[in-house]
């Protein structure tokens, strides 16, 4: 199948061929036809199967086939997770709509919102927005949601696991009530199904998966490792393997940034992304890493999310994730576009309930293996130091982030949270 077959104009046509794209991936070939036909979606798809354009495409066509009105009011909301996925986004939004007379732009925290709301006050179709910027900024009367045609959820799992449902509960008082919905998830979960119910009317439900699994496109392999050795394991990989691109996880804000510390003490480039760090730091960081001045990005879970970094070579577990769902998402960021990956995880023994229960999720047993000088801690204790529960998704924002275990204040915690 072709793009040519989906329904979409000339103009996106155009903009896709100018992105040297000629085959729609599954999602696309799935989603792009029942929103076309102005039909609410609930897709689940994981970050690199294409899905930004599986719901970009169709709304850019669904409103340059409408009236444009004088003002150009917010006609076209897409709200996701966080900053870097929304900047992601918006870069797509851009790109697809080149030829198209729609103007888009994206707002979220953590930067000034003067140039936003200049940009805003300009005329916009299409606007791409965190949760807490966003109502920001309708509280301010410095933005209407009053006009909504369509409504576009991104990573709507990651949203609830981030606390934002009450947000995304006001919001959607905000809009009109009638108006297409469009919501992606990278799982139909039980909570997922539940906030549907509440937005989707008459959903089409779409499935799609990358065209290697994580099984097949991943070589996956865990290092038994005493806890104080993994910091030198990790710089002994990365410089005999001579490695100039790494995604290194961590479970907290605090031991990205003191793992990077170390990293750079080795002589081994690295910056640290999360939470904690300004936009401006955040944007840097990637930035480098992209081009190759960072060898080394040390990142949590949450601040990854979205992050859109293809062909990938390399993903390291410093601390494998208390979630298993996380272990998928975080070596899914490798083994992409047809291109293989290695995903290692550096496993000491007050981790081995979380490595059982991820294997369990996968349904086999990843290979393990010990390197001479780097031996596990035979006396050391298999219970973790400290199990972190996943709190209530209805509980209020400032305690709902079950990852953030960096012993802020709440008031600050809930500060954090507005993106």
């Amino acid at each position: 199948m072709s793009f040519n077959s989906l329904g979409l104009s000339q103009a996106l046509l155009k903009a896709i061929s100018k992105k040297g794209y000629t085959t729609p991936s599954p999602i696309q070939e799935k989603a792009i036809p029942p929103i076309l036909e102005g039909k609410d979606v609930l897709a689940s798809a994981q970050t690199g199967t294409g899905k930004t354009a599986g719901f970009t495409l169709p709304l850019l066509q669904l409103l340059s086939q409408g009236q444009t009105l004088r003002q150009r009011p917010v006609r076209a909301l897409i709200l996701t997770p966080t900053r870097e996925l929304a900047a992601q986004v918006y870069a797509n939004v851009k790109e697809y709509s080149e030829f198209v007379d729609l103007r888009s732009a994206v707002i979220f925290g953590g930067v000034n919102q003067n140039p936003q709301v200049t940009h805003l006050r300009q005329g916009v179709d299409v606007l791409v927005a965190t949760p807490g910027r966003l109502l920001d900024l309708c509280n301010q009367k410095v933005l209407s949601l009053a006009n909504i045609e369509i409504l576009v959820l991104d990573e709507a799992d990651r949203m609830l696991d981030m606390g934002f449902l009450r947000d995304i509960e006001r919001i959607i008082k905000m809009v009109p009530a009638k108006r297409q919905n469009l919501m992606f998830s990278a799982t139909f979960s039980h909570d997922i199904k539940k906030l549907a119910q509440g937005i989707l009317r008459h959903p089409v439900m779409v499935e799609a998966t990358p065209e290697n699994s994580t099984v097949d496109a991943i070589n996956q392999k865990i290092y038994r490792v005493a806890k104080g050795k993994k910091t030198g394991l990790a710089i002994k990989l990365i410089s005999e393997g001579n490695w100039k691109q790494v995604l290194m996880f961590t479970r907290t804000k605090h031991g990205a940034n003191k793992l990077c510390k170390n990293l750079i003490s080795a002589n081994v480039s690295a910056a640290a992304i999360h939470g904690n760090k300004s936009q401006g730091a955040r944007t840097k960081a990637l930035a480098g890493f992209k081009n190759g001045s960072v060898r080394v990005l040390v990142a949590t879970d949450i601040a990854a999310r979205g992050l859109d970094i293809p062909l990938l070579p390399h993903v390291i577990n410093f601390e494998i994730p208390n979630i298993s769902e996380d272990y998928v998402h975080r070596i899914g960021r490798t083994g992409r576009a047809g291109a293989s990956g290695e995903a290692i995880s550096l496993v000491s023994a007050d981790e081995t309930s979380y490595l059982r229960d991820i294997e369990k999720l996968l349904g086999f047993r990843i290979e393990s293996d010990i390197i001479e000088g780097f031996e596990p801690d035979p006396n050391a204790s298999t219970e973790p130091e400290k199990r972190q529960q996943r709190p209530s998704r209805n509980a209020p924002r400032r305690n709902s982030n079950p990852r953030n275990s960096s012993g802020n204040n709440p008031r600050r915690q809930h500060n954090k949270r507005r993106n």
